[in-house]
């Protein structure tokens, strides 16, 4: 698992060279409806368990929460499920919001 800011995962999917990562949100549902990123995937973290075999292992993942703390919890999981490409989003949405996305809502 390695962390991963706001701008770097911003030029990463900027770069149409690179494979999209799925941008796994472990957010509620009530969170997403504030903010989110356009293109992320809403699996509430209580609800990852029973959905992890949806998502292919070999795709790189960057996991995501509000700031940082369940999505890095969630990203060392899912390595050690064999997950071999694994980000945490330091700082959440609100680091994207703050650094990338200005415009985007915050709480």
């Amino acid at each position: 698992m390695k962390n991963l800011s706001a701008p770097e995962l911003a030029q990463w999917l900027a770069d149409p060279a690179r494979r999209r990562p799925l941008l796994l949100d472990l957010r509620e549902p009530w969170e997403t409806a504030i903010c989110k990123l356009d293109g992320a995937e809403l699996v509430p973290m209580r609800a990852l368990p029973a959905r992890v075999g949806e998502f292919d292992p070999a795709q790189p993942v960057v996991c995501i929460c509000h700031h940082g703390g369940r999505s890095a919890q969630v990203a060392y999981w899912l390595a050690r499920q064999g997950f071999a490409d694994v980000y945490n989003l330091a700082g959440g949405v609100d680091a994207w919001a703050r650094q990338v996305d200005r415009g985007m809502a915050t709480y």
